[in-house]
Order: C-alpha cells, then sequence, then structure tokens
C-alpha cells in the first residue's frame, strides 16, 4: 500500500498588532478566506473582531492576554478544507460605459465586447471588505480581467462606479478617491443605513453583474415621520429637556465608546479618542461607561440648560464658567465649576467652556446620556466613514435621555495630567512591518521629537520630523489596521492612526502605540510633541517568526 501525501495549510506566521491584536499571514487568498471562515463559525476567546485582507487576516481581541493566547491557537489550525460558499447571490444591473473601459479592453486584449462579456459572464465572490463602508473586494472565476491601477488615482470616484483592480472587481459605495480602473456604473445602492443589513453584499455572498442599457437608482424607503426637535425623546406634546447648543467651538461631537464588530463591512470603531475620560465623566454623572457625550476640542463650547439638568467635564481642564438668566432687568450672575465633578445646570443657565490649560479634548457628560439615534450600535460619530449623528450645530438641541446606571452622583475625581508645553512620551510595540525597516530607522523613530503638524484629525496624527527610510522597495498589499497604528508613506512621515482611521491600509506600520497610552496621544494638541519608546516586554524588533510547516505527509 503505497502512502499519499497531501498539502495542509497553515498560518504562516502571526505578527502582534499592538496589544491587543495579531495579525495571520496566509499564503493566498484560499487560506484566508479559509481562516476567515473558521474564525467566525467558531471564534477565539477573547475574539472581538476579524479583518480579512488580500494575504492577512487581522483578529482584534478584547485583552492583551486574550491577543498573546491567539498566536498559538491560530498556528495550530488546519485550512486545508475549502471554504464554503454560504452567501447569497446579489445581482447589479450595470451599465458598462465606464471612463477606463478602454484602457482595460487593451490591457487584456479582450476588447470592449470582451471585457463586459468576461466580467458579467462570471460569479464573483465578496472575499472581504474595506476602504469604505459597503466597499466588497470581490474575486472572479478566473484571471482574465487582471489590470493595475491607475498611475493616477482620480480625486473622486462617483457612487456606484464599478471597477477593477489587480484581480478584483468593486463598487463604489459613495463618492471618493479612487485609483481602480473604472469599467462602468449602477444605480444600485451599495450601503444603506435603513436597511437591516447596510452592505448589499456582504463578505461571502456571490455577485452577478448584469449588463443594461441605463442604470435605475432604487429610491431609498421613506423615512418614518419624526416628532419635531422640540419633542425629543419625551415624546409629542412633552416639551423635551436637554443641552441647546449656543456655540459648538470648534468641533464637538457625539461621542461613545465606538462600534465594535463591523470592521468587515469597512465600518471603523470610532468612538471617544480619550476613553478614560468620557468614563470619567459618565460616571460622576451616574451614567453608565458608554453613554453618549459631547467631545469637544480647544474650547469655545457653549450650551444652555433646558429644564435642569446635571452635568460634568472630564478630560482636558478648561475654565468652567455658568452664567444665570437675567431677572427683572438685572444681569445675570456668574459663578465658576471644577472640572471632574459633578455639578447643577438649571433651566436657562448657559455654561461656557474655556482654552484648555493642557490637554487638547474634553468630555461634557449628561445625566442619562446623549440621546441620539444609534447607529450600527453606537451613538459615535465616525468622521471618516459619515456615519452617525452630525457635527453639533449653533441652535440645535441635544436631548437628555433617561438611562442611569446609579440614582446618584460620584464624588470628585482626581485627572491625569495632560500634555503640556513639553514633549508626551508614547510607548509602542514595534510591528507588525517593522521589518521594512532597518534598526537604524527604529532608533531614529524612538529618538526624536516629533512636531503634531495642522493637518491631524480624528483620522489620524501627522508628525513632522526628521524622515525614516524604509530598507526594502516594494508594495505592501493592504491589510487591516488599528488605532494607535504608525504608518509611514514613502515621504517618511509618520501617520499616528486614531479612532476614525480607515480599517486597511498599505503603508508599512512600523509600530503600535499601547492601548493604555492611546488616550494619552488622543490628548496631544495641534502643535505638540510627541516622543515614541518600546515599551517593556514588547517584542524584540525582526524577532524570528515562527516556522512555517506547509506540507505533511499522511
Amino acid at each position: 500500500m503505497t502512502a499519499t501525501s497531501e498539502t495542509v495549510h497553515r498560518v504562516k506566521t502571526v505578527r502582534p498588532v499592538g496589544t491587543r491584536a495579531v495579525l495571520a499571514e496566509l499564503s493566498g487568498l484560499h487560506d484566508v478566506l479559509a481562516l476567515q471562515a473558521l474564525l467566525l463559525e467558531a471564534p477565539l476567546p477573547g475574539q472581538l473582531d476579524v479583518l480579512a485582507a488580500a494575504e492577512t487576516v487581522m483578529i482584534k481581541a478584547e485583552s492583551p492576554a486574550a491577543a498573546r493566547r491567539m498566536a498559538a491557537l491560530l498556528l495550530d489550525m488546519d485550512l486545508t478544507a475549502p471554504p464554503q460558499a454560504g452567501g447569497g447571490l446579489v445581482v447589479i444591473d450595470t451599465v458598462y460605459d465606464g471612463d477606463d473601459l478602454a484602457e482595460v479592453a487593451a490591457l487584456t486584449g479582450l476588447g470592449k465586447d470582451g471585457v463586459i462579456a468576461a466580467h458579467s459572464g462570471q460569479v464573483w465572490t465578496v472575499a472581504f471588505g474595506g476602504f469604505a463602508p459597503g466597499f466588497g473586494y470581490m474575486v472572479g472565476e478566473n484571471q482574465v480581467l487582471e489590470v493595475p491601477r491607475r498611475n493616477s488615482p482620480r480625486t473622486a470616484v462617483p457612487a456606484g462606479s464599478v471597477a477593477l483592480a489587480g484581480n478584483y472587481s468593486a463598487v463604489y459605495p459613495r463618492s471618493s478617491p479612487g485609483g481602480w480602473q473604472l469599467i462602468g456604473r449602477t444605480g444600485a445602492s451599495m450601503w444603506d443605513l435603513s436597511r437591516p443589513q447596510p452592505a448589499l453584499a456582504r463578505p461571502g455572498d456571490r455577485v452577478q453583474f448584469r449588463p443594461v442599457r441605463e442604470a435605475v437608482a432604487i429610491a431609498p424607503p421613506a423615512a418614518p415621520e419624526t416628532v419635531p426637535e422640540t419633542a425629543g425623546a419625551a415624546g409629542a406634546g412633552q416639551a423635551a429637556a436637554g443641552l441647546r447648543i449656543l456655540s459648538p467651538g470648534l468641533q464637538s461631537l457625539i461621542q461613545d465608546l465606538g462600534r465594535q464588530g463591523h470592521a468587515a463591512l469597512g465600518v471603523s470603531a470610532a468612538g471617544a479618542l480619550d476613553r478614560a475620560s468620557l468614563r470619567r465623566a459618565n460616571r460622576l454623572v451616574g451614567n453608565g461607561p458608554s453613554a453618549a457625550a459631547v467631545e469637544t476640542v480647544a474650547g469655545g463650547l457653549r450650551v444652555e440648560a433646558v429644564g435642569d439638568q446635571v452635568l460634568a467635564v472630564a478630560g482636558a481642564p478648561a475654565p468652567l464658567t455658568i452664567e444665570s438668566p437675567s431677572d427683572a432687568g438685572e444681569p445675570g450672575r456668574q459663578r465658576t465649576v471644577p472640572a471632574a465633578t459633578a455639578f447643577a445646570l438649571l433651566d436657562g443657565e448657559v455654561l461656557s467652556m474655556g482654552a484648555p490649560e493642557s490637554g487638547f479634548r474634553s468630555y461634557l457628560a449628561i445625566r442619562g446620556g446623549a440621546d441620539v439615534a444609534p447607529v450600527l450600535g453606537s451613538r459615535s460619530t465616525d468622521t471618516m466613514s459619515g456615519i452617525g449623528p452630525a457635527p453639533l450645530a449653533a441652535g440645535q438641541l441635544l436631548p437628555a435621555g433617561h438611562v442611569t446606571d446609579t440614582g446618584v452622583v460620584g464624588s470628585p475625581e482626581l485627572q491625569p495630567e495632560f500634555p503640556g508645553a513639553g514633549v508626551t512620551e508614547l510607548e509602542i510595540v514595534p510591528g507588525p512591518r517593522d521589518d521594512w525597516f532597518d534598526d537604524a530607522a527604529l532608533a531614529s523613530l524612538c529618538s526624536q521629537s516629533w512636531q503634531v503638524t495642522p493637518q491631524s484629525n480624528r483620522v489620524g496624527m501627522r508628525l513632522k520630523g526628521e524622515p525614516l527610510r524604509r530598507s526594502r522597495d516594494g508594495e505592501l498589499p493592504s491589510e487591516g489596521t488599528v488605532a494607535g497604528a504608525i504608518q509611514i508613506p514613502p515621504e517618511g512621515l509618520p501617520v499616528l492612526f486614531l479612532a476614525d482611521h480607515p480599517i486597511t491600509g498599505g503603508y508599512p506600520v512600523i509600530g503600535v502605540v499601547t492601548d493604555e497610552h492611546l488616550d494619552r496621544a488622543a490628548q496631544v494638541p495641534i502643535g505638540g510633541s510627541i516622543r515614541f519608546r518600546i515599551a517593556p516586554h514588547a517584542h524584540t524588533p525582526h524577532a524570528p517568526t515562527q516556522p512555517t510547516t506547509q506540507e505533511v505527509s499522511n
């Protein structure tokens, strides 16, 4: 009897991504889809989210301990069995008149009619999501339409554009920059939050493109009638209580602890940048830790109480002044209240927040929470994708909710020191792509002070300093990223991702700020300075990865 041998597919390597995520590297898309299917069917202990990409799968964990345990479990998985296509079939009517159709016809040698026949004549499978909510990377049954990205990306690709790049096809769900080859357009709504499943085509679904002469846009269902703003959450016939926004300052947003578990749809977690300060403000007024509050930067917020309210401000310490309404021609009285202390703002009184003495972001919590509609389980504003409440505007009424954790308010609390004029140190874990840099580049990252530029926002902090040089050429396939990732674009100046970051990125990440120091990073103001240092017990740079075993004889 002759022994047979078969190829056993396994995870090649597992790399740490900061302290609460790991990146599994695989041999190809087959293994990526197999691992994704296994993790979704039987999640690992402590698994929060799974994000597949071209050659990797990133797994987010609920704790550093859970992330450390995942490495051995992932390396032991057998990925040999082909992933089963369990998704439904989505038919997308497409007009094939894209600006790059002629270019694709020339690159493939198929001619325009041949491209249309090849694209519409096969079934595509959504392998993974990324780039934007509803943007699905679809793989076909063959590779006859493999084409490179455009040499010069467009600054704005119209929503509904049907495109090709590499071995993938996709539909742009909204107008955005992009470098894919455009071959057609569709009126199908790829992302609609009014649907129970916002993404028209989710990972695992099959897609058939059907040629038509004209794209017909399907109107979304009519929005239900809403009560007037003055009724708020209290319902029709009752006056809403809350805060009237007199001035939103530079930028004031509604934030909670974010929306987890939607990375596969292209949706980042978002949420408060300084989570500890949000929790503290909520604790002081008796709310649960993830109640929605106002995140505001650099002072300037002014609000008027509609009904008696209980408030607290935590985070960057700013002067807090309360002015009572005038009475019988007499001017109103003023008083000040301390930060990190619960206080009453009576009906008609106005709270004004000055510029922070240190730090950058302050959090205003209202007892009962800010009562705005949740989107995908969270009330946070995601500035990258446009999901969640709009930024606060003058004249807006922000209703107060009625859900609290306790019947009493908390005692005043001490706050940590916030960044000032000095240098803020942030601990990092090298990798997952520190092997794209030599030891000198990592030393340069940690030996100099980086200045936060005015181009920084909730998506990421752009840093100015001595550029870092890569030690290898080429292009990194897009892979999952996390808040705290330090991405190095070709010019060598780091971008430190924050909560609203894109969920995938194609530039190598030299290191990731530890979860414990992310709140500190959120408080560094524009023009402030940052210095990175390698966290104790972090994986040493360029450490040998686990051996790869791809074949086992049976």
